[in-house]
């Protein structure tokens, strides 16, 4: 982009105005879309029927009299044939100040041009808004990472294939929403702003209420005043939540990120694992047309039934040591041989769990469930009820990635307010992500919470999944970036000056 160009587009605003015409008017009826016209041709055609559409003017190609131009709505594109001998002189000088991204509206009919192409033949133009910074180079369109997450409304424009992840995105969120809802599950909302957080391993964002003169979180999970929910008698009820977490930048994580959890009274971990199958698989279907993706460079068969194995079992194959029951030494000593470096975990959960992450996750390729952890690694899980040294929950992992984490939930307060001490003491021994006691979830935990299975499902990641990306800022329209650094030059916006003069001649 050049301040020439810049200027140039400004000269056409003023332009504009010296014509009478209101750049920037309130309202426009649109009657079609592009996709309607392509879909509905022949009827339209036959019957000459007038069509309203609005959009962006993504290429103009002049020709003498006459303006070929591409227009681009929320659907896609269709051509525009726009005359002087229709339009009119005064109608027509407005097409002569048309750039690249103005936003028009225009009414007329269809035909087919001479090489097959549907085209409206504009009877009507009204300038919508006027497009004063240039557009990226039409050929090479707009590929840098920082400003396609920086500028999304920029990326949105001119890459119709970020537009689809998105268009992907909302189908997975609307797939869970119907099968939770057809499940009898309600859907909740719970506190952002929480006095205490909990329901993770996490850092917390801290923030201060002045009116109440109090520190509050944002909330690192809604788990906890979910399960209030159910201990009030609400058996079924989900959130589609934004959490916050405190915590680096890579790519799966994003601090600001969305969470499915739902909670199912009178059910436990494994009926839950059956239920996250269905809806993560039907979730798949819906948004993509079928069970199979390529993510990661892997091919991927979300096709039920998927494969489950043991936390102990698959470490166990992994690095040839059975670790259930050890002791800390001799888990930091497995470590060792295996050169991997424990420094800053601190106890046996932590310890045991990033031998894990390094040995077996990364080689959970196709959907699978891990299932019975380490008691130390779930304080609001109950513990197996064939061994204690372990708790019954699941991990959903593919391609390496974990997706979704479930428990039997701890409904026993006695059991869940020793757990809450443990974990006190690891914070005193340095784990700054430890949990927190939550007293006031203590006290509804004695009125009764019945047997509930609980799920948190990462719907980032999955939406990371359903649309092939490779990181996870691909999928969240505004993803957490470093502080922009301004300097004198105009905006990136990678527009090229040749291109520029040669497609807005009209």
């Amino acid at each position: 982009m050049t301040n020439d160009q810049v200027q140039q587009r400004q000269e056409n605003l003023q332009a504009l105005v010296d014509l009478g015409i209101e750049p920037y008017p309130y309202r426009f009826t649109v009657t079609h879309h592009a996709a309607d016209l392509h879909r509905d041709f022949d009827p339209l055609q036959s019957e000459e029927t007038t069509v309203t559409l609005a959009g962006r003017v993504m290429t103009i190609r002049g020709h003498g009299k006459s303006t070929f131009a591409n227009l681009q709505d929320k659907t896609g594109r269709i051509q525009l044939y726009l005359k002087l001998d229709i339009l009119g002189q005064d109608s027509y000088r407005v097409v002569r100040l048309l750039d690249l991204g103005d936003v028009v509206g225009v009414e007329g009919r269809l035909f087919r041009t001479r090489t097959g192409e549907a085209t409206v033949r504009v009877e009507t133009l009204t300038f919508l808004s006027k497009c004063l910074t240039p557009l990226p180079e039409k050929w090479h369109g707009l590929k840098d990472a920082e400003i396609r997450y920086r500028q999304r409304y920029l990326d949105l424009l001119v890459n119709e294939e970020s537009r689809r992840v998105f268009e992907i995105r909302a189908a997975v969120v609307r797939s869970l929403r119907k099968s939770l809802d057809s499940r009898g599950f309600l859907e909740v909302d719970t506190p952002v702003l929480q006095p205490i957080y909990g329901g993770a391993f996490a850092r917390p964002f801290v923030t201060h209420h002045e009116a109440l003169n109090m520190e509050l979180y944002l909330r690192i999970s809604n788990e906890l005043y979910l399960k209030r929910l159910i201990v009030g008698g609400m058996e079924r009820v989900y959130e589609i939540a934004r959490d916050f977490r405190n915590e680096g930048i890579d790519r799966t994580h994003n601090p600001e990120f969305s969470m499915l959890e739902f909670y199912q009274a009178y059910a436990d971990y494994d009926e839950m694992m059956t239920v996250t199958e269905e809806l993560v698989s039907q979730a798949i279907l819906d948004a993509t047309g079928g069970y199979r993706v390529t993510f990661a460079d892997h091919a991927i068969n979300f096709t039920p039934p998927w494969s489950r194995q043991s936390y102990f079992g698959a470490l166990s194959e992994a690095i040839g040591v059975n670790l259930l029951g050890a002791d800390e030494a001799k888990i930091r000593k497995t470590a060792s041989r295996l050169d991997i470096d424990l420094k800053g975990k601190v106890g046996k959960g932590q310890a045991i769990d990033e031998i894990f992450s390094q040995t077996v996750e990364p080689n959970l390729i196709q959907p699978t469930f891990i299932t019975d952890f380490p008691q130390e690694l779930s304080p609001l899980a109950k513990k197996h009820r064939e061994d204690d040294r372990m708790v019954e929950r699941f991990e959903l992992f593919l391609s390496g990635m974990e997706l979704a984490n479930a428990f039997s939930e701890q409904n026993d307060p006695y059991a869940q307010e020793e757990a809450f001490r443990l974990q006190m003491s690891l914070r005193e021994q340095g784990d700054i992500e430890a949990q927190v006691t939550d007293e006031d979830y203590l006290r509804a935990m004695r009125l009764g919470m019945p047997p509930t299975g609980g799920v948190g499902i990462g719907v980032d990641r999955l939406v990371m999944v359903a649309t092939g990306a490779a990181n996870i800022r691909e999928v969240i329209l505004f993803p957490q970036l470093r502080r922009e650094v301004r300097d004198s030059k105009p905006e990136a916006t990678e527009a090229s000056a040749s291109d520029e003069t040669a497609d807005t001649q009209a």
